[in-house]
């Protein structure tokens, strides 16, 4: 029998890798003769809208291939994915629209404190080798509340866990859904909203219909899009800065560079011109933040006056339009103004700074432990806020419930050991890859972009500029026609999709890049919404309220609360609630404090009891969104806080590493309670013995 299905399984494996090996070599040859009509005169419009309808048509017709209404293999793909394809796909579930759009652009942005962001994800797969996927493999639940259910016992530890579930995911995917609007858009022109929906299709064509089959089979045919998309951009810098086709390897020659430049521009004068103007708006809102109900007067009955003007001495009817824009703009009351103002003044005293108010890109942490008191506080925060995330990061990735059901979906034990380390060497190809990335992106901005006229500003410029103006703006401030780099405001979102075109690459490269980053964004968010939706239909209808519901219902149930779930996510997603990154790590932070406590004690001591454990999620995830909810702007705005942000914050961590408190407060009560609470039964002990030590019994066998 064991022969029969290894030999089975092989022949599996060789179909598949003749499968996806005509699948990269197709892709190759699309991207080839794309780039050869683009030559040709081929339009950017029609380019980009060949690769949106080429990828997402090819996504779905795996969905569709793959359709299924068996339950083993809508919730784990039968359990026969070979490790090299699970860690492929668990890749793609992992290469996020976080990992692909936001990383680079985070280590753009801040330098050397993003590395937090690679060091927590990878060093959380460490985790999940050690301590999770082959024990839960072993365990051979469905979902982490099938698992939590089956270990404690009773309905409390399973409600739980679907409410922390499905918080979490829900709380991802909308930042994926956010990035699907955002490549879509940029893609097509359509508007943010549409792109959004037009992202969902392709999201939903594959979970709704083949479950994890079809998720499973599509993420490993996404990773090899968005991993290569990844890698050409920065090859072709690579090859254009240093002539060195592994820039991976040599790019602490441009940090230098950059470095230098940094240099020059905090002393430039022009530079310091910039500055003046920032520092003087930030000095006029601080005057009208006095007395807003008088500003407010007074800037309405100018703006009104102006318009009034301009009507009188038959203005031309682009003035006029101007000035109609510009009294619209002007606050509707008295605490719209001071919120705006606040704001403006806060937005202009953070440009005020060198470098537009990024820190230099290889500086460690902010402040100087050698400084002023408030320098030395300033590195203090600094370093602990970096070590918080690490934190936050490492654990979340070891208990995030897409990425744990994964290794569900191997053959054995060990092939799920096997797919972790598969997981992390695909994840590590672009992890590598995003440092270098974010410096020669930066170095080609230093040289390329600044300093250029502004009637001859690159094309891509303007066209951010109409998909979101928040992510990318420029204004001549100091008004002499030339681009200074603290004119430009510049969001971490788009610093990859617009590499090829800051590098004065092909057209085609840009649409290949966008089309990476769909892949990532659908890949994860498939692998999320499945999860949400195996929590409700799995866990909650058939495991606690219909035991039951055949095998065709439970599907059913879950194809139709997938179509909800993705609904709803996109309509969260198109308010804009916050940035990728923000959304993505806040769901890590609630991940680590839910999860991690109970499933590590859970596997490794078998005193851990069913209420300890109840108990231990509720408190680590109800401190951590409590936090969050305080500290954040967002959620504040959301909840009605309105107390200071300095007053709610403890030890000077930012909400995005809320789970630091989390996570030992659910140890602790995990800990406690199971101490002065009676003992699991001997059957469940026996069953934790028997996942930690597997070879036990086979050792007592073959000794008999």
């Amino acid at each position: 029998m064991a022969t029969a299905a290894s030999a089975q399984h092989g022949a599996f494996k060789k179909q598949l890798n003749k499968v996806y090996a005509f699948y990269t070599g197709g892709f190759i040859a699309f991207v080839i003769v794309l780039a050869i009509l683009e030559q040709m005169g081929l339009n950017r419009e029609w380019i980009g809208f060949i690769f949106l309808m080429a990828t997402i048509g090819l996504y779905a017709g795996i969905g569709i291939m793959s359709r299924t209404t068996d339950a083993a293999e809508y919730y784990v793909a039968g359990r026969r994915v070979p490790a090299l394809y699970n860690g492929m796909a668990t890749g793609a579930d992992w290469m996020s629209a976080a990992s692909f759009i936001g990383m680079a652009g985070t280590l753009y942005l801040t330098g050397y404190s993003g590395l937090a962001f690679i060091m927590g994800w990878t060093g959380g797969y460490c985790l999940v080798a050690l301590f999770l996927a082959p024990y839960l493999r072993k365990f051979g639940q469905f979902t982490i509340p099938d698992f939590l259910g089956e270990r404690y016992g009773g309905h409390a530890p399973r409600l739980v866990g679907i409410i922390a579930a499905i918080l979490c995911s829900f709380t991802y995917v909308v930042a994926q859904i956010y990035g699907v609007g955002l490549i879509t858009t940029r893609l097509t022109g359509v508007a943010f909203e549409i792109g959004i929906f037009l992202g969902l299709g392709g999201i939903l064509v594959c979970s709704f219909l083949g479950g994890m089959r079809a998720v499973t089979w599509t993420q490993v045919a996404q990773y090899i899009i968005l991993i290569i998309a990844y890698m050409i951009p920065v090859i072709w810098l690579g090859i254009k800065q240093q002539g060195v086709p592994v820039p991976q390897l040599t790019y602490g020659v441009q940090l230098e560079k950059v470095t230098a430049i940094e240099d020059r521009l905090i002393k430039d004068p022009k530079e310091l011109e910039v500055r003046k103007v920032y520092a003087d708006r930030a000095k006029a809102l601080g005057e009208k933040l006095k007395d807003p109900k008088a500003a407010l007067a007074a800037d309405r009955a100018a703006a009104e006056k102006k318009l009034a003007d301009l009507k009188v001495n038959n203005a031309l009817a682009s003035q006029i339009t101007v000035a109609e824009k510009e009294l619209a703009a002007v606050p509707k009351d008295e605490e719209a103004a001071k919120k705006a103002w606040t704001a403006g003044k806060a937005s202009a005293e953070a440009k005020d700074k060198p470098l537009g108010g990024m820190p230099r890109h290889g500086t460690i942490f902010a402040g100087n432990p050698n400084g002023t008191p408030a320098e030395q506080t300033a590195y203090d925060v600094s370093r602990r806020n970096f070590l918080a995330l690490i934190f936050c990061l490492m654990v979340g990735t070891a208990a995030l419930p897409h990425i744990l059901m994964r290794y569900y979906t191997t053959p054995s034990v060990k092939q799920a050991r096997s797919s972790v380390t598969w997981s992390l060497f695909f994840i590590f190809l672009l992890y590598f890859t995003a440092p270098t990335l974010a410096v020669l992106v930066k170095y080609e901005m230093f040289n390329a972009v600044v300093g250029s006229s502004f009637d001859k500003l690159p094309y891509w410029i303007q066209a951010w500029n109409k998909v979101d103006a928040s992510l990318l703006s420029v204004i001549d401030l100091n008004k002499d026609g030339i681009l200074q780099f603290g004119e430009i405001s510049i969001g971490g979102d788009i610093v990859v999709l617009a590499t090829p075109a800051i590098g004065g690459l092909p057209y085609v490269i840009s649409g290949l890049v966008a089309a990476g980053g769909l892949a990532a964004a659908l890949s994860t968010a498939d692998g999320l919404l499945l999860t949400i939706a195996n929590a409700l239909s799995h866990d909650l209808y058939y495991k606690m309220i219909d035991p039951n519901a055949p095998t065709a219902r439970r599907v059913m149930m879950s194809k139709i609360l997938l179509l909800v779930v993705a609904l709803a996510a996109a309509a969260v997603a198109s308010q804009k609630p916050a940035d990728i990154l923000f959304l993505v790590s806040a769901a890590f932070s609630f991940a680590a404090a839910a999860f991690f406590p109970a499933l590590v004690l859970g596997i490794f001591w078998k005193r851990a009891t069913g209420i300890a454990a109840t108990l231990g999620m509720a408190s680590g995830l109800g401190i951590t969104f409590y936090y969050m909810a305080m500290t954040h702007p967002w959620l504040r705005s959301v909840f009605g806080v309105t107390s200071p942000i300095a007053d709610n914050i403890w030890f000077g961590i930012q909400p995005i590493s809320a789970g630091v408190f989390g996570v030992p407060l659910g140890f602790a009560v995990i800990l406690i309670v199971s101490l002065i609470t009676p003992a699991p039964d001997q059957k469940t002990q026996e069953l934790v013995e028997h996942v930690r030590y597997p070879d036990l019994e086979r050792t007592a066998g073959a000794r008999a």
